[in-house]
């Protein structure tokens, strides 16, 4: 099969490359990357990536005196030791022996090997990223940025203080019935993920905003149409996440938030607030309905940076 042109230069390392590579190397990396392209039509950022990362490797073995075809395991861990110290990430050393277990299964599939290097290499833990939040400064910004002398306005309001005091998700929140809150109570019915129910409770502030969108916002906005949706649309109908996400981020802009936002940064805000506030996880665990507590404890490490943020701006002798 001939090669795409466009493709060619892919898994070719640069002739100022090629002084630093075994010549078989650079034969194999060209073969496997055309490989890659041929078989599994991988972009062509993707297939730079593997390059790259397997010419890296070639490069060391060429310092050690080794080739990639007679690599053992011991090797490929001392490799992966010398990047962490060179201060990689642990993403960065997972994706490296990801392109590497791609490399030698080819080798392996190819009879270039008797037996893959990598088989039994353990791959970097990787932690999970933190979610975004907002400072509870920024909360009272955004909250104080919808105009309510507009049905909308009184409508977006209302949602982001129920959003706020009680961490449910977009998909929650945009999903909620009339018959499934109570303003009086102060608590709200939520079917999450799994179809697992649960209550959850709101503050006054949230009460205060729904039941002023209930009696003036929701009859403007709802019409002649019915519909036992609690939020609706500008044209009386159940709102969209992706409708709620863009309103949100409007709301920021007025609101002067710059920072990343998402669509539940107000979920991750609650949470953070409340476990700096003194809420205990397995509290927390039950009012974001995650079926796994090792799912909240991300929570944990935001809020300790917090504390430490906070002992460091104030503590005399921090």
């Amino acid at each position: 099969m001939k090669i795409n042109k466009q493709f060619k230069h892919l898994g070719r390392p640069k002739k100022s490359d090629a002084k630093a590579v075994n010549e078989q190397d650079r034969q194999q990396m060209t073969l496997f990357i055309d490989h890659l392209w041929m078989h599994d039509g991988l972009s062509e950022h993707t297939l730079n990536s593997y390059r790259n990362d397997l010419l890296q490797f070639a490069r060391w073995l060429f310092e050690s005196g080794k080739c990639l075809l007679t690599v053992e395991r011991s090797l490929v861990q001392s490799y992966l030791s010398y990047r962490g110290e060179q201060g990689i990430t642990a993403r960065s050393g997972a994706r490296m022996l990801s392109c590497l277990r791609r490399f030698y299964a080819y080798a392996l599939e190819m009879q270039l090997i008797d037996f893959d290097p990598v088989a039994k290499v353990e791959s970097p833990k990787l932690g999970k990223p933190l979610p975004h939040t907002l400072s509870e400064f920024d909360v009272e910004r955004l909250l104080s940025a919808p105009d309510v002398e507009t049905p909308l306005g009184v409508r977006d309001l209302a949602m982001l203080e129920l959003m706020y005091a009680s961490g449910l998700r977009v998909s929650e929140l945009i999903a909620i019935q009339f018959g499934e809150i109570d303003l009086i109570q102060g608590v709200v019915r939520v079917m999450g993920k799994g179809s697992k129910e649960r209550l959850v409770p709101f503050g006054d502030s949230a009460a205060e905003a729904i039941a002023v969108y209930l009696k003036s916002s929701r009859p403007e906005l709802l019409g002649n149409k019915q519909t036992d949706v609690l939020f609706i649309s500008q044209r009386g109908q159940q709102m969209s996440r992706q409708t709620f996400w863009h309103r949100i981020k409007q709301i920021a802009q007025l609101a002067g938030i710059n920072s990343h936002l998402s669509p539940h940064t107000l979920r991750h805000a609650f949470a953070t607030h409340l476990l700096s506030h003194g809420a205990d996880l397995r509290t927390l665990q039950l009012l974001l309905g995650h079926s796994d507590m090792s799912t909240t404890q991300i929570y944990t490490h935001i809020a300790k940076e917090r504390l430490k943020s906070i002992h460091k701006a104030h503590h005399p002798r921090a």
